[in-house]
């Protein structure tokens, strides 16, 4: 999985924020994710609709709360998260597209759209961190939305979180843990 470049507009988002260079990184990283899952599912899935303008703003924007609560740059903690959505919604930004700053953090939420469920997954295996609950959540997910046996999409998913765990090392080091 290669990095991919933030858009201008979330690049300007963040120096307007003045995130700092650690959260930048993890918000690349996180997005390029993302992406790499966006297309493999259109590789496995091509009937699967995702919004994937939604999902990247998501990956891209999901930790912003830190360019405020910078001291959970480095501690574990979730006030990011409200302050996240009240500087996204500062900006203009809709609760729509806020909402990711939330959600990223409540994957276990039973509401949540298959969009959140794919920022939440991506913020956990681009560092080789699996969650057996939350790749269930989305194994039911995308076997429900493509009318999928849970099994297949499960052995499919299986394969591309184990592509993705390749290279963790790196990315980590990559934004400096």
């Amino acid at each position: 999985m290669k990095l991919v470049e933030l858009t201008n507009e979330i690049k300007n988002l963040l120096e307007q924020c003045n995130a700092p260079q650690r959260l930048v990184k993890h918000l690349t990283i996180v997005n390029s994710t993302a992406f790499y899952i966006i297309e493999e599912f259109k590789k496995e899935w091509p009937n699967l609709l995702l919004n994937e303008k939604e999902i990247l703003f998501g990956a891209s924007t999901h930790d912003i709360g830190k360019a405020v609560i910078t001291n959970e740059l480095y501690n574990k903690g979730n006030k990011h998260e409200s302050e996240g959505l009240k500087l996204l919604k500062e900006l203009g930004f809709k609760d729509q597209e806020a909402r990711f700053t939330v959600t990223h953090g409540d994957w276990k939420n039973p509401d949540l759209k298959i969009e959140d469920l794919l920022v939440c997954l991506s913020d956990k295996v681009w560092k080789g961190k699996r969650i057996n609950e939350l790749e269930e959540k989305v194994t039911y997910k995308i076997s429900e939305l493509t009318e999928t046996d849970f099994w297949d999409v499960s052995i499919k998913l299986e394969l591309i979180l184990e592509k993705i765990t390749i290279g963790s090392d790196e990315r980590i080091a990559w934004q400096g843990i």
